[in-house]
């Protein structure tokens, strides 16, 4: 999700002085923030980062045609006592159930039940629990965002908004509404990942906005701004337009070869990320496909053994059909894996290097202030000396006050480039290091899931295979 605020401006624009003073306070003030959220040392909550744990398999969504391999009543919460033992001493665990249709007509929203099972100390309770809707979801992505991005913090992105889905939700009414069940379910899993994701950063776990969001039990202030259909949802889209078009048309000389390393890595990342992304995708459709034809395959040999005189081959064919009943069955739970295990991850990875990429654009935007202030500088000595020069002594000492106070803005501006780049860089150790225990966990559960639906279809045909030898 794009910053709402301005990009900031280019070096040639017009009206560049005019704005130098409205950003007079933008670096100090940012710079107090890093010095605040810099000491993560000093934070009693560190360990709390490696308790949430990638909730994949359980919470699979319903797709067309598909046997959901999850319990009746929900995703799974784990007693207090086990996450203890799995998690250490401090763990938060966060789990979003029980979507619930609330209103009618276009005024119509989905609520979700968000638990949070924790034993950190700044929370006030163990175990509590609080309703909240999507767009609550999306205002607290927006909060952090606000208070996080322009100190280097990759913020987890949001799940997306779908004009679509929500629109059949309130059109539908209760009988239709399992129509509507794979995109509710879709939405569900992927907001259980967003909040766990949140609550495994050492900071974001603890910011106050999180805080609130998880324990406060009262509805919150509606998030307008959120709507894709809104005035300010438009206003955001422009935005981004705007900064893609800043993007493109100013390039800062990269003077760090860290940075200019991991920016070519990160756009190789993407692009293969996006591709095995599509590819799993068409696995599960074929998966889906083989399903139904192995369905239809069923039916044919049912009703040829009905029609078949010779009484064992008749029986093989019933048989043969009860089979492939039991394949397609395993065919759909085989998709569902292909889904939920490895396509989610994929999507989520994909939305997060998204996230790297703002926060990277973060900097080149603070480097931008930085040497404007600079150019800014240099103007005011230049105008200083001609009017020491001009012998205007009057003036000459009111542009050594401008003199003065733009030295102050170039030296905040280097101190916040720098503090920007150390906290990216601590950043983005911290996300490859998560990002390899997160694809080792979903390849060894993948390969689990895959082996043990290819023995259970082994055992299938060993179990047919006497019948077919008994056609006499």
């Amino acid at each position: 999700m794009a910053d709402d605020r301005e990009p900031p401006p280019l070096f040639n624009n017009v009206d560049i002085e005019q704005r130098d003073d409205d950003n007079e306070d933008l670096f100090s003030s940012a710079i107090e923030d890093v010095g605040v959220l810099d000491d993560e040392q000093q934070c009693p909550f560190n360990g709390a980062s490696e308790a949430p744990k990638l909730q994949l398999a359980q919470d699979s969504p319903n797709l067309d045609n598909v046997q959901i391999d999850k319990p009746s009543s929900g995703p799974q919460v784990k007693p207090l006592d086990e996450l203890e033992k799995e998690c250490g001493d401090q763990f938060i665990e966060v789990t979003v159930t029980e979507p619930q249709k609330v209103g009618e007509g276009m005024g119509a929203y989905v609520a979700y039940k968000v638990i949070t099972k924790t034993n950190m100390p700044i929370f006030r309770k163990r175990t509590f629990s609080v309703m909240r809707r999507f767009s609550d979801f999306l205002g607290l992505h927006d909060k952090l965002v606000e208070k996080y991005l322009r100190v280097g913090r990759i913020i987890p992105p949001a799940p997306e908004k779908s004009v679509i889905g929500m629109t059949k939700i309130k059109m539908s009414n209760q009988a239709e509404q399992g129509s509507s069940a794979e995109f509710v379910e879709k939405r569900r899993a992927s907001l259980e990942r967003y909040l766990n994701r949140t609550a495994a950063h050492p900071i974001l776990s603890v910011d106050p906005d999180f805080r609130d969001f998880l324990e406060t039990d009262m509805e919150l202030p509606k998030a307008t701004n959120t709507s894709a259909l809104s005035g300010a949802g438009m206003m955001r889209l422009f935005n981004k337009v705007g900064e893609t078009v800043n993007k493109i048309t100013y390039k800062m000389d990269e003077s760090d070869p860290w940075f200019e390393e991991k920016t070519q890595q990160i756009e190789n990342l993407d692009t293969q990320l996006r591709k095995l992304h599509t590819s799993v995708e068409t696995l599960v459709l074929h998966r889906k496909d083989l399903a139904v034809l192995t369905s239809a395959f069923a039916k044919s040999a049912a009703m040829l053994s009905n029609c078949e005189e010779h009484t064992s081959l008749s029986r093989a064919l019933s048989q043969l059909a009860e089979v492939e009943e039991k394949v397609e069955a395993l065919h759909n739970e085989q998709a569902n894996a292909d889904f939920s295990v490895l396509c989610e991850l994929l999507k989520d990875y994909v939305a997060l290097i998204g996230a790297i990429k703002e926060v990277f654009h973060e900097r080149v935007k603070v480097y931008q202030n930085w040497q404007h202030s600079q150019q800014m500088l240099n103007k005011k000595r230049e105008q200083k000396a001609k009017l020491e020069l001009s012998g205007k002594p009057d003036k000459g000492n009111q542009a050594s006050v401008e003199v003065v106070e733009w030295e102050a803005k170039v030296e905040r501006g280097q101190e916040e480039f720098d503090n920007i780049s150390k906290m990216i860089k601590k950043e983005m150790e911290r996300f490859e290091v998560n990002r390899v225990k997160d694809f080792k966990a979903v390849i060894i559960q993948y390969l689990e899931t895959l082996m043990t639906h290819q023995q259970q279809l082994i055992k299938y045909w060993e179990a047919f295979l006497p019948e077919a030898k008994a056609i006499a």
